[in-house]
């Protein structure tokens, strides 16, 4: 029945029998008689013929439609159980923020190994926009990011939490005392971001346009880096991920950051190609949705 409605989707996909027929390498007839025998299976008339012409009835519409997701799943459990029968090791590649701090990913990552024991991950941070072109040129199944562009159809958009945004700033510094802190407040502070040297120019000017920030920037390779300039009294740093209070001993505090008198706040989300759902990815999708 699947090479039945295979046959039926590309003579509505290119509303011709013939270049149905052409384009399945089967004549026109066999391909006519294929769907007549798919009618006589599901006991409804998918096609209402006229002369040479055709169009769905109101049953084929809505069998159509349901039937595009039928072989996209068919496809790709055949897929999955072929790597299994082959024995071929699974891959799940995830990125996920360079600066990324809260304990939700890593325990995403502790769950999904313990049920998959047998799928390999691979792991590669990134800031937004290297994520986006990872995504887009496949790199990666899927991206744990922040939302800074509309949504596209042509992804899964999973929002997974939207948090408030805080900066840590080092206990040493007066502006530590504060129990709320806006932009203005840090404009003569450098700003410290977690970012990889190629992405310094966009992070900087996102930081700066959209965030706010008007001071200097510095940048560190990775979040240990980060804290220590904080520490050092180089600067504040903004928080990607988290919300809940870590414990800095008396080295730095976490502040929520506030424009106009209202907090400011940012969408975290999973994002992955729709036509690449499956091998785990939806899976993982679930599992990171739980931890929030």
């Amino acid at each position: 029945m699947i090479r039945q409605i295979r046959y039926f989707q590309a003579v509505v996909q290119c509303n011709s029998f013939s270049e149905a027929a052409e384009q399945c390498h089967i004549s026109q007839s066999a391909i006519s008689q294929q769907i007549q025998a798919l009618e006589r299976e599901i006991g409804f008339l998918l096609l209402e013929r006229k002369n040479r012409k055709f169009t769905l009835t109101p049953a084929g519409e809505h069998f159509y439609r349901k039937s595009l997701v039928l072989v996209a799943d068919y496809d790709r459990m055949c897929q999955e159980s072929r790597r299994l029968a082959s024995k071929e090791q699974a891959v799940l590649s995830i990125g996920f923020l360079r600066g990324y701090s809260g304990p939700e990913f890593s325990l995403a990552l502790a769950r999904f190994s313990e049920k998959y024991p047998d799928v390999e991950m691979n792991l590669k941070p990134g800031n937004h926009e290297e994520l986006f072109e990872w995504l887009q040129n496949e790199q990666i199944d899927l991206a744990l990011s922040d939302q800074r562009r509309a949504f596209s159809d042509a992804y899964e958009n999973l929002i997974l939490t939207t948090r408030k945004e805080y900066i840590e700033i080092s206990s040493q510094d007066p502006l530590s005392k504060l129990e709320i802190l806006t932009v203005n407040h840090l404009k003569n502070l450098p700003c410290i971001l977690v970012v990889s040297k190629g992405q310094q120019e966009i992070e900087q000017t996102y930081y700066r346009d959209i965030i706010g920030f008007q001071g200097d920037f510095l940048f560190a390779e990775n979040l240990e880096e980060a804290r220590l300039m904080v520490v050092g009294k180089k600067g504040f740093m903004p928080v990607i991920g988290a919300e809940r209070f870590e414990n800095f001993g008396i080295s730095i505090k976490r502040i929520p950051l506030y424009r106009h008198d209202e907090p400011m706040t940012r969408n975290y989300c999973a994002f992955w190609k729709k036509d690449n759902s499956g091998y785990y990815v939806e899976e993982f999708a679930d599992l990171l949705q739980t931890q929030f």
